[in-house]
């Protein structure tokens, strides 16, 4: 009988009307072919990169800014029209594009290199090279022919603190050990604060050239809604106002282009389950509440290591001590775990900034306190609820290999 069921409910189900005529449009992976309201940056980060065109290699290029400011959107958009005019005219341009974020890609040195070889077409073993043998390897396949390749790191403090900023180093100055090919590195980040934790030779190769991407305001974000929305639901299915309040929301909440685009199509996917025909603003209500359950352990699964170990810090602090806590204890804290999990501890004043991102993020309460001629401090506490701190704490742990 069950079965039976669940059969007649999945043919009912396909002979329903979709409110969606193309969903995919509403995806993370999808690429638009018009990006609004991205002008200047896509013009900038174009004249950058135009030299790969008449075989010069571009400037390094860092790029950062909040999450769903449409980063790698116009890096990825930018490339692939640079590729679609270097096979056109048959020039010696190669584009390639790593997400650090990807396990068993970019989470150590040697898989990144050997993802690299891949890319070159050397198939390398994934483990139990010598790691100057997988970069004599890389080298050589790079520079077989003479060409000029543009390497994307996305999330690359993710790989920095997974990997260390020897890699990068290496990277740089890679240009030194080839006859033939020369390479661009292009590096994106969410962290407007990354480059301070790199070793200062790093970062002078790294940020030859560097792109602020700023948040979207509230009309930017109703143009992208509705440009997607044109091409995602069917006509007529939205009514009035919900356009305007998703954007409203998405503007005040950083200007996350992404974050409005999830929860519109949360909103859709919850009208159709309920069989209804248009998507009212009271789905957009629940999309959000659905998501921000899960989108702030989402937002601490995603954080650097040393972010996460500060952050681990902060509950493990505030979890033994009902007073006042201030930036000293959590750096002790943050000290202690550094050594268990072999990450090169930051300085505090770097920690405090962390602690300050994580009051933007709305994870944690940060008060500064002055202490007249001894400095200034932060009082800090938990800004989640008290149900969450332990799926936190869980997320932590699993992040920083503590569990």
């Amino acid at each position: 009988m069950q079965e039976k069921g669940l059969v007649r409910f999945f043919e009912q189900f396909l002979n329903k009307t979709s409110l969606f005529v193309n969903k995919s449009v509403l995806q993370a992976q999808y690429t638009p072919e018009k990006i609004l309201h991205r002008d200047k940056q896509i013009a900038d980060v174009a004249s950058i990169l135009a030299p790969s065109l008449k075989g010069d290699r571009p400037s390094n290029l860092f790029i950062y800014g909040k999450t769903g400011t449409g980063k790698s959107l116009v890096a990825k958009y930018t490339t692939d029209k640079i590729n679609e005019v270097a096979q056109q005219r048959s020039l010696p341009v190669k584009i390639v594009y790593i997400n650090c974020k990807l396990k068993k890609v970019a989470d150590t040195e040697y898989r990144l290199v050997a993802q690299l070889c891949k890319e070159f077409g050397r198939e390398v073993p994934p483990t139990g090279l010598p790691t100057d043998e997988i970069y004599r390897i890389f080298y050589g396949a790079l520079d077989r022919q003479k060409q000029v390749v543009i390497l994307i790191l996305d999330e690359i403090d993710e790989l920095v603190d997974k990997a260390g900023d020897e890699l990068l180093y290496n990277l740089t100055r890679i240009n030194g050990e080839l006859k033939n090919a020369q390479i661009c590195l292009v590096g994106i980040s969410n962290s407007v604060t990354f480059t301070e934790t790199l070793d200062p030779r790093v970062k002078s190769s790294l940020s030859e050239e560097e792109l602020v991407f700023p948040p979207y305001d509230a009309l930017q974000l109703q143009d992208i809604l509705r440009d997607r929305a044109e091409k995602a639901f069917s006509a007529g299915v939205i009514q009035a106002g919900v356009i305007e309040k998703c954007a409203a929301r998405a503007a005040s909440d950083n200007g996350d282009a992404r974050h409005a685009i999830d929860i519109f199509r949360v909103a859709g996917e919850l009208a159709e389950r309920r069989d209804e025909k248009t998507l009212a603003l009271a789905h957009l209500d629940i999309a959000e509440e659905t998501i921000e359950k899960d989108r702030m352990l989402e937002v601490v699964r995603t954080q650097p290591k040393q972010h996460q170990a500060a952050l681990y810090a902060i509950l493990n602090v505030c979890g033994q001590k009902a007073g006042a806590v201030f930036t000293g204890e959590i750096y002790d804290w943050y000290q202690k775990i550094c050594e268990q999990t072999k990450l090169r501890p930051l300085t505090q004043r770097r920690v405090s900034d962390i602690i300050a991102e994580f009051d933007m993020l709305g994870l944690i309460t940060a008060r500064v306190i002055s202490k007249g001629r001894y400095g200034r401090t932060r009082e800090i506490s938990l800004a989640i609820p008290a149900h969450n701190s332990n799926r936190m704490r869980q997320v932590l742990e699993e992040g920083l290999a503590l569990a």
